[in-house]
């Protein structure tokens, strides 16, 4: 699946080809096409785009860099006419293209015409992609970290989407095993006046929990089972609140170990008919060093009892079995020792290890006046998603735990992440599109978006005598990176990038405002242009935002 072609697209498909023609193929398959770049220079004054195609195409035509660029060069100004105003060969053969008024507002026009669609579905291979987020453990309240993981999780469920992919959410809850009981005989302990054992759950949230104790006979796993349900609950609450999407299917361990045969023994028996298990000492081990782990995994002991990894490793042949294409888990900072173990077992299952995606978080710190925050602790040693929404709000939360890289820790400033100031990235951001919609609504033009027919916009790159201001071609060209900022964003698995990119186009924005009078410019044909900017620029603004899981304000 593809999304129609960008003007940039249009653009690069022009280079191809003149390289192609220098090259004697036609068709632009140049045995230098795949590494032939077009890019935006650092500075404007070095033109609007350039590329390195001279420097792949002179081996092949024995020819010096630079005069294979000037050649290029050429060849470009009869393919493109007048969209390119000129060209100029730099440093040891780049070429950097200008390019003419008309083009940049053909290229708005375009911007315009795809609306909502502009830069999505643009994967090259639609894939059915499971994305496993959160699956914060059952016997206690979602943390910080626990937050990190869902904005992540949702910002790329929503990215893959908008790239072109059929994604599905998944929410794994550990509920088997000891920890499930020790959640029960804490809350019993708390029933009968007594103290926790040492082994158990600390924190207010546990004696909120002392109700679903309706007698001292009951079993503590009875207990901790009922405990579960009710965390589970609140974490769907919690959840909701944090304007994460809702999963399509939460996932109990539990399940796991049902059925005749169970899904645990079902993949056990795979394991075993494929010759990757052995006995050993009473218990059955997974030859995972066959695949490259360091050692081989129990997966049950001697005493009879499935470890852990055993119910993972028949949790992922569920999902295999359920037909995705791909795999990805977002896991927490202290399950990176579990990835080569992982993807063993799923190769050893007959997966390919490369459609298993193990994304690692890293932790967050919470800093105020430049020091690690101490907050609420009433839920025990730890911070709450809910007490990090009381305390900066569901918009901020989510930008700044989505603004680095998943591979690095967040160092979230809670007193920047409240103010209202140009230095709040996510706040500048945000009052960029209400700025906006405010100067929408003065031209009257409210929710109706001006100047959809092409052809009118092909009119004004006519009739507008007075050239592009640079800050409008600067926002044009910002506008036009969209579409590319999303196809990096979505395969680097990297939502990072789009608030990065958020911030750059608010940024052009503002610039393009203080410079560019939009309401009352003259000749009329420059308001409207600039009227088509401001369209252009909210709906992009709105469309990052909501890709990020944050909201696009019209009033601030």
């Amino acid at each position: 699946m593809r999304g129609a072609p960008t003007p940039l697209d249009g653009l690069r498909e022009a280079v191809l080809a003149a390289a192609g023609e220098l090259a004697g193929e036609p068709s632009g398959k140049t045995g230098a096409r795949g590494g032939i770049v077009l890019e935006r220079p650092p500075r404007a004054d070095f033109g609007d785009y350039s590329t390195n195609a001279a420097l792949l195409l002179a081996p092949v035509l024995g020819a010096p860099p630079r005069e294979v660029a000037e050649r290029l060069g050429q060849e470009l100004e009869r393919r493109l006419g007048a969209s390119l105003e000129r060209f100029e060969v730099a440093g040891p053969g780049f070429l950097n293209l200008f390019l003419a008024d008309r083009w940049l507002v053909d290229a708005l026009a375009d911007v315009l015409d795809a609306s909502e669609t502009f830069g999505a579905g643009a994967a090259e291979v639609r894939e059915r992609i499971l994305v496993e987020f959160v699956s914060a453990n059952p016997t206690g309240p979602m943390h910080v970290g626990h937050a990190r993981n869902a904005a992540y999780g949702d910002a790329l469920g929503r990215l893959l989407t908008f790239h072109g992919h059929e994604v599905e959410r998944e929410f794994y809850v550990n509920d088997a095993g000891s920890q499930v009981s020790k959640l029960g005989e804490s809350i019993l302990a708390l029933a009968r006046g007594e103290q926790v054992p040492e082994d158990g759950y600390q924190g207010a949230y546990v004696e909120q929990l002392v109700h679903l104790v309706k007698t001292q006979s009951m079993a503590s796993a009875e207990v901790g089972r009922a405990a579960v349900a009710v965390m589970v609950a609140a974490m769907q609450e919690g959840l909701g609140a944090f304007n994460v999407k809702g999963f399509d299917h939460w996932a109990y361990e539990s399940k796991l170990h049902e059925g005749d045969p169970s899904p645990v023994a079902h993949t056990l028996e795979i394991l075993e008919r494929e010759g990757h298990t052995y006995w050993s000492e009473g218990a059955l081990w997974l030859r995972s060093t066959d695949y490259g782990d360091d050692k081989d995994r129990v997966l049950v002991r001697s005493n009879g009892e499935h470890t852990y990894f055993a119910s993972d490793i028949a949790y992922h042949q569920d999902k295999r079995e359920r037909g995705f294409d791909r795999q990805i888990d977002v896991w927490g900072a202290d399950h990176h020792g579990y990835v080569a173990r992982m993807k063993a077992a799923y190769q050893a299952l007959g997966g390919d290890p490369g459609h298993l995606e193990l994304l690692i978080m890293q932790l967050v710190h919470l800093m105020r006046s430049g020091e690690r925050a101490q907050m609420s602790k009433r839920s025990g040693e730890f911070v709450t998603l809910d007490d990090l929404l009381t305390e900066i709000g569901v918009d901020a939360a989510r930008w700044y735990l989505l603004a680095r890289s998943h591979e690095t820790t967040v160092d979230l400033d809670l007193d920047l992440a409240r103010e209202q100031s140009s230095e709040n990235p996510v706040y500048y951001v945000q009052y960029a599109h209400a700025r906006i919609a405010a100067v929408l609504a003065k031209a009257g033009v409210g929710d109706i978006q001006p100047i959809e027919d092409r052809s009118a916009l092909a009119r004004m790159a006519q009739e507008i005598e007075l050239p592009l201001h640079a800050a409008e071609r600067e926002l044009v060209k910002r506008l036009l990176a969209f579409p590319e900022e999303v196809q990096e964003a979505a395969e680097r698995r990297a939502p990072h990038r789009i608030t990065a990119y958020a911030l750059a186009l608010a940024q052009d924005f503002t610039a393009f405002y203080r410079d560019c009078r939009v309401l009352g410019a003259e000749p009329a044909v420059v308001e409207s242009l600039r009227i088509a900017l401001c369209v252009a620029t909210q709906r992009m603004i709105a469309r990052c935002l909501d890709l990020l899981g944050v909201s696009a304000p019209r009033e601030m």
